[in-house]
């Protein structure tokens, strides 16, 4: 089935409850196979299982937010393609400039097409080859700014303008609550009589909560009943039904000023959020010949030369030219520590060049960037949500209508069947009991409080790609590790060349040098380092790989097989085992047994640490998955304090072996399998939970994994347990905390000892403080 993805910015969007009813509603609607609301990030993401209904469907998803919040604005969030780029020429004002600038951008050569919308000032490029489109945008931007000197180019999406009338009816709000505030406390200092303190009061509370009260009849009329609003002015309303006209208005006025430091309390959060992952570099000077033009790093291709002076953020990954320096990687990585580069050393972007001048050659596009991946890993994270989450947003769906039938119930029976009973007195209890119901403090920190565990796990390298990982990580099992690049360095080094027959070392690690010409392999790569020569392809003639044993050339007329003990078997070799620390490879020349090459690889120096406080965490089994020998393998386990190795495995048999890991646990919790090669995709994509080693592992790792650990430490596992754990007690402090509090005040309102005061406190006097505790966070590891 085709779907088509959207993506929307629900700007104006502040209020949790309301995101997770529109999320409800949303999925609801027929032809949406999927739909979440992030209220962090104020995004809602949409599959849409039949693109033709694709309009019918926004327009109805509008007409959802709209009947639950009719302040939100719903804007198209874009979604590139390959190949694609939106330009936003802020400032555009003129049409007949508008036809020029796209006339010109069309003509550009490898313009697939390009259309400028004037109304949103977006400019959408699409090239033939995707690796000429940097080059297309800077001079698509030139030709912008020859025809409009005085716009502003910018990348990213733009946001709504803060228009004359938004900004009349903000100034209008502040107004009618300072007038009505004012009005309050006259009414309470000089005791005026009747009606004139009614009147006085009356004008008082419809300047402070008219709003809530015209928002409360709106949702009633479009069948949205129990919200805030509907609670608030039910409470308030009755209170001066039953002639408490001060505690009426008071409980507005709070409500009102509760609301506002909410709202300031969540956008502070969420802003302490995004300075956490403002890491995006702003600029890239890029060589053009003798010349240094300082462009946006979408401007910059593979194969450019880019300037990175001290003091500037690396903008795009690449390898660098000339020029020495040091890097502070911390905001990628979390380590404090520089790291020294020189020519040929790799740089990813989002470093910090501490001192010298670096040319870098780019490797990678801004898109496919480290920068922008992380960027894209923790801003998308939100979308998969919690089990706690989704529990919370349910628990909150049946919550408050029971709340209030509750309510009823207070104000009805007991005056019926308690003699002498004062209908006033429990209907103010069951006004008291409204007021306290709202389960905000609940919707809105328990997204915060992941969202701040990702961001804060993001600042210590370690890459959380949803908040269901996240809170998967408390409850591991099993650690199933992977051995070269993950447990060891994967640096692989030749300690020893035997040879036999009449072959001299010479001539056997000449010949395994050849052979292992084909292969990128680290082992390869370590064999042909040690040759210390140019490998001569043209004394090569056939090659053919054997899978899980090795290669078979043709070396100066000779066949060659250079593999395991497995390929010496299969091609019925005389030869003999040997019995030595690291990998092993067995050679044969002309269809007899040469002698063989060793080949170590070196442990890494926090692998025997992060075993022993995983297992101080509580973790019950370690194991490792290898294909390399049994000799290997079991000397490495002991030597870390392994539970179990399995070894002189082929890839598909990593994936069998974890099933049968997975079978045999003991209890029902999470397994984990951690790697870093691309033979790794399956078993990172067939564990519980998959952590890959990103700084240098694979692609297809990464993108397989659930986790990824920047810096390729096996000790980051241990801290993303940690912030998982930090995370989770914050959640349940938040969730207990304020689930406490309201139920203490309920009964209290219930036995008439709670006046709305308390009730007031109690619904957004715990949303703020709970709020407050979400952004601890942030700061779980520093």
């Amino acid at each position: 089935m085709v779907t088509e993805k959207k993506q929307y910015i629900l700007e104006g969007l502040c209020c949790g409850n309301c995101a997770a009813k529109i999320e409800r509603d949303v999925n609801k609607l027929q032809g949406v196979s999927s739909a979440t609301v992030d209220f962090v990030s104020k995004t809602l993401t949409m599959e849409i299982a039949e693109p033709a209904a694709a309009n019918s469907l926004i327009a109805q998803t509008d007409a959802i937010i709209k009947r639950h919040d009719s302040q939100v604005f719903m804007r198209e969030k874009e979604l590139m393609q390959p190949g694609q780029k939106t330009l936003y020429l802020l400032g555009l004002c003129c049409g007949d400039c508008a036809q020029k600038i796209e006339a010109q951008v069309n003509r550009i050569e490898g313009v697939k097409a390009a259309t400028l919308d004037f109304v949103s000032q977006k400019l959408t490029i699409e090239a033939v080859d995707r690796e000429k489109l940097p080059s297309i945008i800077r001079q698509a931007s030139q030709i912008a700014l020859d025809i409009e000197p005085d716009i502003k180019i910018s990348y990213t999406d733009q946001k709504p303008e803060d228009d004359g009338a938004a900004r009349l009816k903000k100034y209008a709000y502040r107004f009618c609550l300072c007038v009505g505030a004012a009005l309050f406390a006259a009414g309470i200092a000089f005791h005026f009589p009747q009606p004139i303190d009614f009147i006085v009061f009356l004008i008082s509370y419809l300047l402070v909560g008219g709003e809530v009260v015209f928002r409360a009849l709106k949702n009633i009329s479009k069948g949205q009943v129990f919200d805030e609003n509907f609670l608030m002015s039910v409470a308030t309303i009755g209170a001066f039904a039953i002639g408490e006209y001060p505690e009426g208005v008071a409980v507005m006025l709070f409500y009102q000023v509760g609301e506002a430091f909410q709202r300031l309390a969540v956008n502070r959060s969420r802003q302490s959020i995004s300075e956490l992952m403002d890491i995006r570099p702003d600029f890239a000077n890029l060589k053009v010949g003798n010349e240094v033009r300082k462009v946006t790093p979408e401007e910059v291709g593979i194969g450019d030369l880019i300037l990175v002076k001290p003091g500037e953020k690396v903008p795009l990954d690449g390898v660098i030219e000339e020029g020495f320096s040091a890097l502070d990687t911390s905001a990628l990585t979390g380590e404090s520590l520089p790291r020294d580069v020189e020519p040929g050393s790799e740089v990813l972007s989002g470093s910090i060049n501490k001192n010298g001048v670096l040319i870098v050659k780019v490797t990678k596009e801004f898109s496919e960037s480290t920068i922008s991946r992380i960027l894209d890993l923790v801003q998308n994270a939100s979308s998969k949500k919690a089990p706690t989450e989704n529990f919370i947003t349910k628990f909150a769906r049946y919550y408050t209508p029971i709340i209030t039938f509750a309510a009823v119930a207070l104000a009805v029976i007991p005056p019926l069947i308690i003699p002498e009973a004062d209908f006033n007195d429990w209907i103010y209890r069951a006004l008291a009991f409204l007021v306290v119901s709202c389960p905000c403090a609940l919707v809105i920190s328990i997204p915060l409080s992941f969202f701040g565990g990702i961001g804060g796990a993001s600042k210590n390298g370690i890459l959380v790609k949803g908040s269901n990982y996240l809170e998967a990580l408390n409850t591991i099992d099993t650690i199933v590790f992977d051995k070269t690049g993950t447990l060891t360095k994967g640096i692989f080094k030749v300690t020893k060349v035997e040879s036999v027959n009449g072959w001299s070392k010479e001539e056997l690690l000449a010949y395994a040098a050849h052979a292992e010409s084909f292969s990128n392999h680290p082992i390869a790569l370590s064999i042909q380092k040690e040759y210390h020569q140019k490998i001569d392809p043209q004394r090569l003639t056939e090659q053919k790989e054997i899978p899980g044993q090795g290669i078979f050339v043709k070396i100066d007329g000779k066949p060659v097989l250079a593999g395991n003990g497995k390929l010496m078997e299969t091609e019925h070799i005389t030869w003999k085992p040997v019995d030595a620390l690291g990998s092993i490879i067995y050679l044969a020349i002309d269809g007899i047994y040469a002698g063989y090459i060793v080949i170590s690889d070196e442990l890494k120096p926090d692998s025997k640490k992060a075993i022993q406080e995983l297992k101080e965490l509580g973790v019950n089994h370690t194991a490792m998955l290898t294909g390399d020998s049994r000799m290997v393998g079991e000397a490495i386990a002991l030597e870390i304090g392994l539970d179990a190795v399995y070894t002189e495995l082929l890839p598909h048999q990593k994936v069998e072996q974890l099933e049968q890991i997975e079978k045999n646990k003991k209890s029902k919790g999470k397994l984990v399998f951690v790697g870093d090669g691309i033979n790794d995709a399956p078993v990172l994509a067939r564990a519980d939970i998959g952590i890959a080693m990103g700084a240098l592992g694979s692609d297809a790792a990464i993108e397989a994994a659930d986790v990824v650990l920047m810096t390729d430490e096996p000790s980051k596992i241990v801290s993303a347990i940690k912030i998982a754990r930090k995370t989770r007690a914050i959640v349940w402090q938040n969730i207990l905390f304020a689930m406490g509090v309201k139920v203490v005040i309920l009964i209290l309102a219930a036995c008439g000892i709670a006046t709305m005061w308390e009730a007031v406190f109690g619904d957004v006097g715990v949303t703020v403080l709970a709020i407050l505790n979400a952004m601890r966070a942030m700061k779980t590891i520093q």
